[in-house]
């Protein structure tokens, strides 16, 4: 029966309790835990050479000939990970499913107190209590705000690997660490048939006392905490389906180092002119249809390149798109998505295009009914893919990032100062002039725009309004 893992990561924090799961795992004679292998101070232990005859400068060179030794080392080895660590070999790490993850976690306010204690004394193991020394720690609520933050980020990235890897990791919390049952648990994933009678006992517990002796200012402390949002209450829940870099919509110039990644229902046509008209050639010179090689072919050749965005007020661009990809029926139309918003979400639209008789009250409702499904289609309620069109400019931003985010986002009022700024970076300093935008039709936003209009647009786009602190149209 062929072995389930090559080799394990017990992905823990500072003051967790890691060195104890240390031992007690070392107590098990198939099973060899090797310290902080990836430690950017060290390699395994302080004052050590090596790892598995892996020199510290060998394994800074290639940290991957350290995981190497560590797979053929003897019965089932492993080390111990923190976020702070060789940031080179963590998604191998974590897309290789022969990996065992064991996840260590301790209350926070505890693994803090217990760092400061640490650092006022120096002592940070203890194996004799009569040598233990003293102090109290000092609370620092900026600081711990910046601990907290790195240990939740550190455990989303961990969790959404597992998930999307569909793997499953052993977690132990540091209240764990006393259960000799847990221990040959964790034995028992690392399929180890032998178990323990008893643990470790060198190591002692260093701070045993409650936090309101131990910290020096906890007065002050708890008052801190009572503002930390503890549960994420005050989190814009975001459920809108996480978008790709869209990279083939990208276009450069013919000649400019200028590539504009565009925002779908955002300026996009008057744009394509301008870039155009920078190397005085018609739109179809523009270079378009990139893939990610290609694009980063581009980049190599074209040094000094510089990158942007453009984004429009949500209440123009909601507008926009329900006129040229709903309501108005042509080569931008999409025909099913304007069938089922008809069938199924009783949008109150004409079966065919909009006539002379397509008033402003019937124009205003349609739209407002087609905000309602915009809110529910970002938040994924309904069975209509969640388009680029309509999408938040915020995720679609996003997903730029995945490939590379842009030098510049620059807002649609203010293009007519920030675009001759742009070229200049560029090199190109003749003044060029950005076409006005088409007015939608039927009518225009102006027409129907009113405080109920605006406040359903806010309430579909929350995001937007949030991240690019966008205030009411009019």
């Amino acid at each position: 029966m062929s072995k389930r893992f090559d080799y394990f990561v017990v992905f823990a924090e500072m003051r967790t309790g890691s060195n104890f799961l240390e031992a007690n795992i070392n107590a098990f004679p198939a099973l060899s835990c090797l310290g902080e292998a990836f430690n950017p101070h060290f390699i395994g232990y302080p004052n050590r050479e090596d790892c598995l005859g892996v020199s510290e400068e060998a394994r800074n060179r290639d940290p991957h000939v350290l995981i190497d030794a560590v797979k053929h080392a003897q019965g089932l080895a492993g080390f111990r990970f923190f976020h702070d660590h060789e940031p080179r070999v963590l998604e191998s790490i974590l897309n290789d499913e022969r990996c065992a993850k064991i996840i260590l976690t301790r209350n926070p306010v505890e693994s803090y107190v217990s760092w400061k204690i640490a650092q006022e004394t120096g002592q940070w193991k203890l194996t004799n209590v009569a040598k233990r020394k003293d102090a109290k720690a000092t609370f620092d609520a900026k600081e711990f705000g910046a601990h907290l933050k790195a240990l939740q980020a550190f455990q989303l990235r961990l969790l959404k690997a597992l998930q999307t890897t569909g793997q499953t990791a052993f977690y132990v919390a540091y209240e764990d660490l006393q259960d000799v049952d847990v221990m040959n648990g964790l034995a028992a994933f690392l399929e180890q048939p032998d178990k323990l009678e008893r643990l470790d006992r060198n190591l002692k517990r260093q701070n045993p006392e409650p936090l309101s002796e131990k910290v020096a200012n906890f007065d002050e402390m708890e008052t801190a905490l009572a503002t930390t949002d503890h549960f994420g209450l005050g989190r814009t829940p975001n459920f809108e389906a996480r978008r790709g870099a869209a990279v083939p919509s990208y276009v450069a110039c013919a000649k400019t180092p200028l590539l504009f990644l565009p925002v779908r229902s955002a300026p996009e046509d008057e744009i394509l002119t301008w870039m155009a008209a920078l190397d005085d050639v018609t739109t179809d010179a523009l270079q378009t249809d990139f893939k990610q090689k290609t694009l980063r072919q581009w980049m190599r050749t074209n040094t000094g390149h510089r990158s942007f965005s453009v984004v429009r007020h949500p209440a123009l661009r909601a507008h926009h798109a329900f006129c040229e990809r709903i309501l108005n029926k042509g080569p931008k139309c999409f025909t099913e998505i304007r069938r089922t918003l008809r069938r199924v979400h009783k949008l109150p639209i004409p079966q065919d295009a909009p006539d002379g008789s397509w008033t402003r009250d019937e124009h205003r409702a349609a739209f407002l009914a087609f905000l309602d499904f915009v809110k529910a289609n970002v938040s994924d309620q309904t069975a209509v893919r969640a388009d680029a069109s309509w999408g938040t400019q915020a995720g679609i931003l996003q997903g730029m990032g995945n490939f590379a985010l842009p030098d510049f986002v620059l807002r649609e009022d203010e293009l007519e100062a920030y675009l001759p700024a742009l070229a200049m970076q560029v090199g190109v300093s003749q003044d060029v002039a950005l076409p006005t935008a088409a007015a939608d039709t039927p009518f225009a936003l102006d027409d129907i725009y009113d405080a109920e209009v605006e406040a359903r647009v806010a309430d579909a786009y929350q995001r937007d309004y949030l991240v690019f602190g966008f205030s009411s149209w009019k």
